[in-house]
């Protein structure tokens, strides 16, 4: 599947986030911290499954 650069953007933005809630949590694993940052990181990678998602749908370059 070919995508456009605003695909690549997106899903980078998100990526690197979910790499810093992760890091975060196995820095405090076994902390509520360290679970709170495990469970927003993959709530943050369906967000992002729903954004390119949406994003292919209205893309007339990607989709």
């Amino acid at each position: 599947m070919k995508t456009c650069h605003q695909f690549a953007t997106v899903r980078a933005e998100y990526e690197r986030e979910i790499g810093y809630m992760l890091a975060h949590a196995s820095r405090h694993a076994g902390r509520p911290a360290g679970k709170s940052s495990a469970k927003q990181a993959s709530s943050t990678r369906q967000r992002m499954a729903r954004a390119l998602n949406s994003h292919v749908a209205r893309c007339p370059e990607c989709g």
